[in-house]
């Protein structure tokens, strides 16, 4: 049993850990080989918010649906999206106070408020629809897929009025094709061992496999958004970290559970609405410490009671798994 577990833990870190870099080195590689071909700077950029800190939970869910394992798909965006918030703004915010751009509280934190209540309109079969069974079905999925289109248009209407850095590092043409190609391999091989060690995991414990992607695979794939929140925190790029975890936690519900969705529909747990009450309520903390102590500004306090907030949740989550 314990030789199981161990087996299972060493694959699912394996797992994230190719992921993880893989990303990294697909969006080195793609980006240079852009500026290359002469793409507009914009675009580029777009591609890069859309798809990269979005990669790792992509690839996983993909896989974990491909491979009958849905469960682990809805755990894993939902855990990453609480993540995003009260982890790694927790982080960063305890690194440095992040002050917050007045579009952000605007334009993003509504967004994401949005995409929340659409996420809550298409688990509730049973509570709107009397359904024996709650899925997110195949239509639903590209109901998602079409709000993904549309923020990529609010995206590219934004990053257009924005100035542009020119000054990318570019890479040599064999060099970026090499990187593309790495970067393929370390998402597929990544995701494999991740849903693998995931669902084994899952077993040996005892445990659902939403827990295990609520957490584990969850915060493992949210790694790309923590590394890069706390440098920019710890340079002084507010913006950065905290358009970094917004954008991508509208990519999440929008792009990856979409895609997912439209691979095969996502079963619906129980405990989801607990989980997505507590991304609501993450959300709406959020948008509060605007408006609480220093104005527009995340302070070490806020950020501190962010992280206690998530821990609190980690142990009650697993505890009631383990004792249910």
């Amino acid at each position: 049993m314990e030789k199981d577990i161990l087996i299972s833990l060493i694959k699912l870190v394996a797992g994230i850990s190719f992921i993880v870099k893989g990303a990294d080195v697909l969006i080195e590689g793609s980006s240079s080989l852009a500026r290359r071909a002469g793409i507009p700077e914009f675009v580029i950029g777009l591609t890069l918010v859309a798809f990269g800190t979005s990669l790792p939970e992509l690839t996983v869910n993909v896989q974990a649906s491909l491979k009958g394992a849905s469960e682990i798909t809805l755990g894993n965006v939902i855990g990453s999206n609480i993540a995003n918030i009260l982890l790694i703004l927790g982080v960063a915010g305890l690194i440095r106070p992040l002050s917050i751009h007045r579009t952000f509280v605007k334009k993003e934190i509504p967004l994401n408020f949005l995409s929340i209540v659409l996420l809550f309109a298409l688990v509730s079969d049973r509570v709107l629809d009397g359904a024996s069974v709650a899925l997110i079905s195949r239509s639903e999925g590209l109901v998602l897929m079409t709000t993904f289109v549309g923020y990529l248009y609010f995206l590219a209407a934004f990053l257009e009025r924005e100035k542009i850095d020119d000054e990318g590092k570019r890479l040599g043409f064999i060099k970026a094709i090499l990187f593309i190609l790495l970067g393929f391999v370390g998402l597929f091989l990544g995701s494999e061992w991740t849903v693998d060690g995931g669902v084994s995991l899952a077993t040996a414990l005892g445990v659902s496999q939403v827990i295990i992607g609520l957490f584990l695979i969850a915060i493992g794939t949210s790694l790309p958004e923590l590394t890069t929140s706390a440098v920019a925190a710890y340079r002084g790029n507010s913006d950065i970290a905290l358009g970094n975890v917004a954008g991508s936690n509208i990519f999440n519900i929008s792009l990856v559970l979409g895609t997912s969705a439209l691979i095969n529909p996502i079963p619906v747990p129980e405990r989801v609405f607990k989980d997505l009450s507590l991304l609501l309520i993450a959300t709406f903390f959020l948008l509060l410490s605007n408006y609480t102590g220093s104005r527009y500004t995340v302070s070490r306090i806020e950020a501190g009671f962010f992280l206690v907030i998530y821990v609190l949740y980690a142990v009650y989550s697993w505890y009631m798994e383990i004792w249910r």
